[in-house]
């Protein structure tokens, strides 16, 4: 089966052997590469993992690196299209996935239900995973683990109308944030303390382009949004008690991605996003310094939704793409000053 979509989240992802891989949406289920040793630059697989009927994937990652796969599922039955979410995790790089879990659809109704959204999610310090997703009816619901194990019933965090998909993230003190783009603004729900409820925080503005927010954690506990202003003017970049400051650039549809890394002996943040002409773009800039502006680099490759950012086990920015043939595309940081990438590597396809 080809690749049919980048999944969303952090779908570049180092293990706990230092091993990168790939997981991307394909039709039918899920396709994984896997790194054959530590920044090798070479690819096992692709690996498959049948899921019928899986329209959207969410990868994220915890603090014991476990991967967890989240997904939106239309199955076709008696009386119409049945549309739940499902859940798999996996405990080691290159091994199979454990079982797939249905987390049932937050909206009882089937008109209602047939509107959810794509998952995405976080997971708190204690290993916890929340799952959030938006649909017709508005605002944004919450369904997570108990310390049992076992899955909470689904919460209505309330809110308005949401704009495309949602973005959350867990900070080095897994304290767990979401963000959901309205018509207006971006609302955001924040937790105080390990284990809490979030609670509705102040909103951000301006009005951001549908789907585009991004969270990183760019000091300790405290996250920079950053998100596409809805009008075109660029990416914007918010903390929490600062103004939003624009930080230039021109991108297209879909969230950014966001890493955090030390080059040239400068603490770095790393944005990459597909520019309004469809190809993959870099942005670089002092951590903390968004508002004067960032140096953006367009990479010339053509890719279809967000591209992946992660460092590999010597600390390289590695980027991964997917292209509009369902190609997979990574590079990789070269041994020099600042960000310059070498060529790009088409990962197997059978």
């Amino acid at each position: 089966m080809s690749v049919s979509a980048a999944a969303t989240g952090s779908w570049l992802l180092r293990g706990n052997d230092d091993r990168l891989s790939v997981y991307a949406l394909a039709g039918g289920g899920v396709r994984r590469w896997t790194e054959t040793g530590v920044g090798s630059g070479h690819w096992s697989g692709p690996d498959f993992f049948p899921v019928e009927g899986l329209t959207d994937l969410a990868v994220v990652q915890g603090a014991n690196r476990y991967v967890h796969f989240l997904g939106r599922r239309e199955r076709l039955g008696g009386d119409g299209t049945k549309v739940d979410l499902v859940y798999a995790v996996q405990y080691q790089s290159g091994r199979t996935l454990g079982d797939w879990r249905s987390l049932g659809n937050p909206y009882r109704d089937p008109r209602g239900a047939a509107t959810v959204g794509a998952p995405t999610a976080a997971v708190d310090g204690q290993g916890t995973v929340y799952v959030f997703v938006s649909g017709g009816p508005g605002g944004v619901m919450l369904r997570r683990e108990a310390r049992s194990g076992a899955w909470e019933a689904w919460k209505d965090l309330r809110g308005g109308a949401v704009a495309g998909g949602l973005s959350a993230a867990a900070n080095s003190a897994g304290l767990v944030e979401v963000l959901a783009p309205g018509h207006r603004s971006v609302m955001r729900w924040v937790q105080t303390e390990p284990g809490a409820d979030l609670r509705r925080a102040q909103d951000l503005t301006p009005a951001p382009a549908p789907g585009s927010t991004a969270l990183l954690e760019t000091s300790p506990g405290v996250f920079t949004a950053y998100w596409s202003e809805r009008s075109g003017t660029g990416v914007y970049a918010q903390r929490p008690g600062e103004w939003a400051f624009p930080a230039g650039g021109a991108p297209g549809e879909g969230p950014h991605a966001a890493l955090r890394t030390p080059f040239d002996g400068y603490d770095c943040t790393v944005l990459a996003h597909q520019g309004r002409t469809g190809t993959a773009v870099l942005g670089v800039c002092g951590t903390g310094a968004e508002s004067g502006g960032l140096w953006w680099t367009d990479t010339g490759v053509t890719c279809v939704g967000t591209p992946a950012l992660a460092l590999d086990g010597h600390g390289r920015i590695v980027v991964a793409t997917v292209r509009a043939d369902g190609a997979v595309l990574v590079n990789r940081q070269r041994p020099e000053p600042g960000l310059t990438l070498s060529d790009w590597d088409r990962l197997p396809e059978s």
